[in-house]
């Protein structure tokens, strides 16, 4: 052969070698369409800074610009170090071990899990080993050698086949498995969600526990107050100086305390059992010691960032956004629907008509069934399941929206607590201060003579409400304290997290290669 006649050959063996290529690289090609919507994640319908966000903390003003860069944001503050009291740390590890909403929130995304793989093995083909016996039966006038051939023939098949699968040329069956990846990843968000209600739960039920405590602790002492007030104004009228009235009235006093009393004790109650059942389990003996009740149950100051960061921290937002992407995926699917379908199957193995000489070197054999079928008329059912995926991206705009709208509401409202609380409980201390000495007054001034037992009485009224007050506004100030750090998305950790979390788009990144494992 000529060096010419090589130099003409080279050419047409690579022309030759192209188009042998050239459907599969076609297919490849169309096999990477997708005709879901470029995903662009909606605007923030919120303002770019919270109200009252300089009030984060009652150590002083911050701005949130000036609060952000620091360590942590409270959702990777843990929350073994916001409660510092060491029974109410051991309760909520109880809660998070044994309540069953958190088992059943767990289960969930064990269960979107398996609905995502089972979504996901829709672009693989199935293949399996196929064993058959066809048996058929011929009238004499059918049968190929006459009536003296046999009536029955027989054919034994044996292999491996493949079930009909569906080449993805159009990305229907991708973003149905991307639909179902984004819903349980929603999923796993919604169990973060829960773990942070049963940690805020725990918290709260526990401070109304010590609340109604500290409560009866305040009746107690007032009853013995009161008890001895009686004891004044019954000597008094048995020695026919103070009247029937102040002899009453002080007697209503003391009931009025007896019945609050019982109205403490089915609160303690009503807390005890609301502490049970989100423990799920009964308290056990060996919790440690309580500390001391007051304002140091939990962190002073708490890192707030700005409005921006929720999207990133707030697990019931970033859960919403997930179900946006899979609506948006959907539609992709949707599409899809319009264009052909095709789907193969096929079997390699082997056939033959005895069943003894079935697995002979002759006997190979194969099949192979490609199958196309495209949309021609479908009484408006596939635009119809378009417009329904449509609709469905709107409201899961809506949604998303709302869902941050509702956090920033919750932030706001608890920021403003933050900045209001602290100095109402200032007041309500002077307000005790003043009224006890009112009180200490008015016994005086009755003791001599100069006023009546009603000026004790309204000295006495005034004392007790104003206790219960700064008791109540107290643990009110506690459980805005944990609002807010629920609302800034804390709770998920128990201890504090390095500020460079992994996000979300690195969990989604492992769905290109194997099933991922729950965040």
């Amino acid at each position: 052969m000529t060096d010419r006649q090589t130099s003409l050959k080279a050419p047409a063996k690579a022309m030759a070698a192209r188009r042998a290529l050239a459907p599969a690289l076609l297919a490849l090609a169309l096999a990477g369409c997708s005709f879901a919507p470029d995903y662009h994640r909606p605007a923030a319908p919120v303002p770019g800074q919270y109200p009252d966000s300089d009030a984060v903390s009652n150590t002083g003003p911050r701005s949130a610009h000036a609060v952000a860069p620091q360590i942590a944001y409270s959702a990777n503050l843990g929350w073994s170090e916001f409660f510092t009291d060491p029974r109410l740390q051991a309760m909520i590890r109880l809660a998070l071990a044994n309540n069953r909403d958190m088992r059943i929130a767990v289960q969930r995304v064990e269960e979107a899990r398996a609905q995502y793989g089972i979504a996901r093995s829709d672009l693989f083909p199935t293949i399996g080993a196929a064993a058959s016996e066809q048996a058929t039966r011929y009238p004499e006038n059918l049968r190929m050698g006459g009536a003296d051939s046999q009536s029955v023939s027989r054919t034994y098949t044996a292999g491996i086949g493949m079930t009909s699968f569906e080449i993805d040329f159009f990305g229907r069956l991708r973003n149905l498995s991307q639909a179902a990846f984004e819903q349980y990843l929603s999923t796993a968000q919604a169990r973060r969600t829960v773990h942070i209600n049963l940690v805020a739960q725990v918290a709260e039920a526990y401070f109304r526990l010590r609340t109604a405590e500290q409560l009866l602790t305040l009746s107690d002492s007032t009853l013995r107050a009161r008890e001895a007030t009686m004891q004044l104004v019954q000597a008094r009228y048995d020695g026919g100086v103070a009247s029937a009235l102040d002899l009453n009235q002080a007697r209503g006093q003391l009931e009025t305390v007896r019945s609050d009393q019982q109205a403490l004790r089915r609160s303690k109650a009503q807390a005890q059992n609301a502490l049970r059942l989100l423990l799920g389990t009964q308290p056990p003996a060996n919790l440690p010691e309580p500390a001391p009740f007051s304002h140091d149950q939990v962190l002073a100051a708490i890192p707030v960032g700005l409005p921006s960061d929720l999207l990133e921290r707030r697990p019931d937002i970033m859960g919403a956004e997930n179900v946006l992407r899979a609506a948006n995926a959907n539609i992709g699917a949707a599409r899809a629907a319009f264009f052909p379908n095709i789907s193969i199957t096929g079997l390699l193995g082997f056939a033959s008509v005895e069943l003894g000489g079935l697995f002979s070197g002759s006997q190979r054999y194969w099949q192979f069934s490609p199958q196309l079928q495209t949309p021609i008329f479908a009484g408006g059912g596939l635009q119809s399941n378009l417009d329904l995926a449509k609709v469905r991206k709107n409201i899961a705009v809506a949604e998303y929206e709302k869902t941050i709208q509702t956090a920033f509401r919750e932030v706001a409202d608890a920021l403003a607590g933050e900045a209001t609380y602290a100095e109402q409980l200032d007041a309500l201390r002077a307000l005790e201060k003043s009224s006890m000495e009112s009180l200490r007054l008015a016994e005086l001034r009755y003791e001599t003579g100069i006023d009546s037992f009603l000026q004790v009485q309204n000295a006495q009224v005034t004392l007790y409400a104003t206790q219960q007050q700064f008791l109540q506004t107290g643990m009110d100030s506690l459980l805005n304290r944990v609002e807010l750090y629920k609302a800034l998305g804390g709770g998920w950790l128990e201890a504090s997290a390095h500020p460079q979390v992994e996000p979300v788009d690195a969990i989604r990144g492992e769905a290109q290669g194997s099933n991922p494992t729950p965040p």
